[in-house]
């Protein structure tokens, strides 16, 4: 009977589970700045369809919009689009303003987001 008992213990004890930690977004380190500022470079995030290659152009500037906590849509800058950046990405630089990460860039119907600038920073 004891045998029994101490089998059930053994079978039934809490399994040990190994953690495994993540690094934070790049954003959220303390080595990226959170906001970007007149002159600094942001990158953005489209959607690759040929509606954004016939809206957007090098030299074109976005406004820069931010939802607030309210749901409130405001206008927060300008960015001037420096470059396409592989199939999904614009290079920008900040003309006015300051924006931060996960802003939303418009330009007609066609909207990007705002990154950290992450593996884009090449």
């Amino acid at each position: 009977m004891v045998n029994v008992i101490l089998l059930l213990m053994v079978v039934s004890a809490p399994l040990t589970a190994f953690a495994v930690s993540y690094p934070a977004p790049l954003y959220h380190r303390e080595e990226r700045h959170n906001k970007f500022v007149k002159g600094d470079t942001v990158y953005m995030f489209h959607s690759g369809t040929e509606d954004v290659r016939k809206t957007i152009h090098v030299n074109d500037t976005l406004a820069v919009y931010r939802v607030t906590s309210t749901c409130e849509i405001v206008k927060v800058g300008i960015v001037r689009i420096v470059s396409f950046t592989g199939e999904t990405y614009l290079k920008g630089e900040v003309f006015a303003g300051e924006i931060k990460p996960d802003d939303i860039a418009k330009k007609g119907k066609v909207s990007c987001l705002v990154i950290s600038a992450g593996i884009c920073e090449n």
